[in-house]
């Protein structure tokens, strides 16, 4: 079982609603999380999935790590590692993003 579990917002809404994560780069960032896992061997130890909204749109693109309960906002795709090696080898959270 992965010790840890990312997901990332990919909602994408029409350009008149409100924001949305899918337009500010979050396929990009998904696709970074699985492309990292797969370089360094994490699969097996983590997780990352797509979701729909988690609702703080105004902050996205948004990501949650479970079993941590810990929400990051307005992540990049640059943020990707960062996020990655500080849950998996120090499990601490990255506070510059963190909402919530």
């Amino acid at each position: 079982m992965s010790q840890k579990h990312f997901f990332v917002c990919t909602n994408t809404r029409p350009p008149f609603a409100k924001p949305s994560c899918g337009p500010k780069n979050s396929p990009e960032i998904l696709f970074k999380f699985r492309e990292l896992i797969e370089q360094n061997g994490w699969i097996g130890k983590v997780r990352v999935n797509g979701t729909d909204c988690l609702g703080p749109c105004d902050m996205g693109p948004t990501v949650v790590v479970y079993p941590d309960g810990v929400w990051y906002g307005n992540v990049t795709v640059d943020d990707v590692e960062e996020l990655l090696r500080s849950h998996l080898e120090d499990n601490k959270p990255v506070e510059r993003l963190r909402i919530g």
